[in-house]
C-alpha cells in the first residue's frame, strides 16, 4: 500500500444511458473518436495517469493540481466546439470534478477519501462544468489565469463534512451566429447560413388540419437539422409566432436567422395543397418557391414526401445565394465556412485551374479552423476530384491526401453525413464495396433527404451488380432535388448501360451539356452492342481526337464493377466500338 498526496480528476458522461439507448453503435463511436482525438493526449499532455475507466467515465490522476485543471479546461472547452454542429440529443458532454487529498494507492487503483470527494464533485457538476474542492483552488488561483466562481459549502453525498467548492468559469466558445453578422475582429469561426422554419399557416378553416399542419412544420426542422451546413433555430423559438401575422424582417431579426422558411395548407374536398417559400431575410427576395398538390388518400404519406422534397431542395437554394453574396467578397476576407462554400462553387465546375484554387481554399478554412470535420471532408473531396481527373503530378500522393483528409474528418465528427459520405467514396476507389456499403448505410441514416447520399447510393449498387435497384436510387435522388448536378444523369446513364438497357443509357447521358472521355467510352460502348457502327465510331472518334494516348484497359482499370462479368460487359462494348 502506497499513500501520497495527489490531484484526482473524476469525470462522467452525461446522459450515456440515454444515448447507448437511441443509438449504441454511434454513441461508443464518438465516444471513441473524442478519446483518441481529444481526451487521452490531453491527459498525456498534462501529464496524468488514467488509472480506471468505466463505460461512461473515468478516474486520472496527476502529480499536481494545475496540470489536473488545466486538463479539464482543455476537455471542457473543446468538447464544447466539437459538439456546436451536432444535434442536441446526440451530444456528449461530461461532468468533471477535481480535488487534492492524501490517495491510497494500491494494486493499479486508488482509494481514500480524496478519491471519494473527486467523484462527488463530479456529481455536484453541472452539464459540462468542472467543480474543484478548496485544496485545488488554492494550489491554481494565483498560477492560473482563470476565473473561480464559490459555491460555498456543498453537503455532498457520503461525505461527512460540507466541502467548499468551486466552479471554474470556462471560456466558451460562442454558438453559431447568423451569416453576415459580424463576429468581432479577426474572428475565424464556423459562420454557418441560420434558417427558422416559421409555423405553416392552416388555411384550411378546418381545425381538425392543425395537426398536420404542425407535424409538416416539426419534421421540416427536425430533418433540416441534420445538415450540418445549416444552423437551424430551434422548434421552441419559431413556434412563439404560430398563428400571428408576422413581419418577415422584424421575426428574422429577433431569431437571429438570414433565411426564413413559411409556408401554408389548404385543404378543399379531397385535395390539400401545400405552398412553401424561403426568403432571404437581409434583402427580403424571395430565394425559393414551391407547392404541391395531393389526392389525401394518405395524410401521413403526404407529409413525410413534402418533408423530403424540402429538405432536399432548401440547402442548395441558400448554398445558390451565398454563392451569389461571396461573388460580391474579397477571399482574403472570408472566414472558414465561407472558405468551404467557395471551394465547393469551384470543385463543381470540374476544371483543373479551379480545381487549384479550390484547393487553395479549402486550406484556408482549416488553417482558420483545424477542427472544421466538413472542411477536412471538402477537403478529401476536392483531393479526390485532383486524383480522379488526373491533376495532378503524383497520383498515389493525391490519394494518400484524400484518404487523409477524409479520414481526419471522421475522427473529427462521426455524425456527419458528408464525411460517411466521402468514407463510403474512398472505399469505392479502393474497389471495397462492402465497407463502402457500412459508410453508405451509415450517411443514409444520418440524412435520408440529402441527394448526394442518394444518388451515391444509386452508383454503389451499380458497381455491385444490382443496377436495376442502383436506377431507382438515382432516379431518387432527382426527385428529391430538381436541381439536381448535371453529373447525375451520367450516372443514370451508367446504371442503365450496366442493366443493358443501351437506348435508355444513351438518353441519360445525352442530357449531359457535355461529355467526357468516359461518357464518351460509355455511349460508344451502347451503341457498340446496338450495332450502330457508324455512331460507335463518331464517339471513338471523339475519344482519340481529345486523347491520343488513350487505351482502353486504363479506362476499364479505372472501374470498381464488383462482378467480373460487368466489366467484360463493358470491355466487350468497347471492342465493338472499335475501342481496344
Amino acid at each position: 500500500m502506497d499513500r501520497r498526496l495527489a490531484a484526482v480528476l473524476a469525470a462522467d458522461m452525461v446522459g450515456y444511458s440515454r444515448l447507448m439507448e437511441s443509438d449504441e453503435q454511434g454513441t461508443l463511436a464518438r465516444l471513441r473518436t473524442h478519446r483518441i482525438e481529444l481526451i487521452d493526449p490531453s491527459i498525456s499532455r498534462h501529464r496524468g495517469t488514467i488509472i480506471k475507466t468505466t463505460g461512461d467515465g473515468m478516474l486520472v490522476e496527476f502529480a499536481s493540481a494545475q496540470d489536473a485543471v488545466a486538463c479539464a479546461v482543455e476537455v471542457q472547452t473543446r468538447m464544447c466546439r466539437r459538439n456546436m454542429d451536432v444535434p442536441e440529443d446526440r451530444r456528449i458532454r461530461f461532468r468533471i470534478g477535481v480535488n487534492l487529498g492524501d490517495i491510497i494507492f494500491e494494486d493499479d487503483d486508488i482509494f481514500g477519501s480524496g478519491v471519494n470527494v473527486a467523484a462527488r464533485l463530479e456529481q455536484a457538476a453541472g452539464v459540462g462544468e468542472i467543480l474543484i474542492s478548496s485544496a485545488v483552488h488554492e494550489q491554481v488561483c494565483r498560477r492560473m489565469e482563470l476565473q473561480f466562481e464559490d459555491m460555498g459549502n456543498l453537503e455532498l453525498k457520503n461525505i461527512s463534512q460540507p466541502v467548499q467548492a468551486f466552479r471554474v468559469a470556462l471560456d466558451m466558445p460562442a454558438p453559431p451566429v447568423a451569416q453576415g453578422e459580424t463576429a468581432g475582429g479577426g474572428d475565424t469561426r464556423v459562420v454557418k447560413p441560420t434558417i427558422a422554419v416559421l409555423p405553416f399557416a392552416n388555411m384550411s378553416g378546418d381545425p381538425d388540419q392543425e395537426f398536420f399542419v404542425d407535424g409538416l412544420t416539426e419534421d421540416l426542422l427536425t430533418e433540416l437539422s441534420r445538415r450540418h451546413e445549416l444552423f437551424v433555430i430551434s422548434r421552441n423559438s419559431s413556434f412563439v409566432y404560430k398563428g400571428q401575422a408576422v413581419n418577415v424582417r422584424e421575426v428574422a431579426e429577433k431569431l437571429g436567422a438570414q433565411y426564413i422558411v413559411e409556408g401554408s395548407v389548404r385543404k378543399a374536398g379531397n385535395r390539400l395543397r401545400v405552398t412553401v417559400q424561403l426568403i432571404d431575410s437581409h434583402n427580403d427576395a424571395h430565394v425559393w418557391a414551391e407547392k404541391y398538390d395531393r389526392d389525401l388518400d394518405d395524410i401521413f404519406a403526404i407529409q413525410d414526401e413534402i418533408t423530403s422534397s424540402v429538405v432536399a431542395t432548401l440547402p442548395g437554394r441558400i448554398e445558390a445565394s451565398q454563392q451569389e453574396e461571396l461573388s460580391r467578397k474579397k477571399p482574403s476576407n472570408l472566414a472558414a465556412y465561407e472558405c468551404v462554400l467557395a471551394a465547393k462553387v469551384l470543385h463543381h465546375r470540374s476544371a483543373r485551374e479551379d480545381n487549384a484554387e479550390a484547393q487553395k481554399l479549402i486550406d484556408r478554412a482549416i488553417e482558420l479552423d483545424p477542427d472544421y470535420a466538413h472542411a477536412h471532408a471538402w477537403r478529401g473531396c476536392i483531393r479526390g476530384q485532383a486524383w480522379a481527373y488526373g491533376w495532378c503530378d503524383d497520383p498515389e500522393k493525391m490519394l494518400e491526401k484524400c484518404v487523409e483528409s477524409v479520414t481526419k474528418a471522421a475522427a473529427l465528427d462521426d455524425n456527419d453525413a458528408d464525411v460517411h459520405r466521402l468514407m463510403a467514396a474512398v472505399e469505392i476507389i479502393r474497389n471495397n464495396l462492402g465497407r463502402a456499403r457500412y459508410h453508405q448505410e451509415r450517411a443514409l441514416s444520418l440524412n435520408p433527404n440529402y441527394d448526394l447520399v442518394v444518388v451515391q447510393m444509386g452508383e454503389l449498387l451499380t458497381w455491385s451488380g444490382q443496377p436495376e435497384e442502383g436506377a431507382e436510387w438515382i432516379e431518387k435522388a432527382m426527385r428529391l432535388n430538381p436541381h439536381h448536378p448535371a453529373r447525375f444523369w451520367s450516372h443514370l446513364g451508367k446504371a442503365h448501360f450496366c442493366g443493358r438497357h443501351y437506348e435508355q443509357a444513351i438518353e441519360d447521358f445525352h442530357r449531359l451539356p457535355m461529355l467526357d472521355e468516359s461518357q464518351h467510352a460509355f455511349v460508344a460502348a451502347c451503341h457498340g452492342w446496338l450495332g450502330n457502327e457508324t455512331e460507335a465510331r463518331r464517339h471513338a472518334d471523339a475519344i482519340r481526337a481529345a486523347n491520343p494516348d488513350f487505351k482502353a484497359e486504363d479506362l476499364l482499370a479505372a472501374m470498381h464493377y464488383g462482378r467480373a462479368e460487368d466489366l467484360q460487359h463493358f470491355r466487350q462494348g468497347l471492342e465493338k466500338a472499335g475501342l481496344t
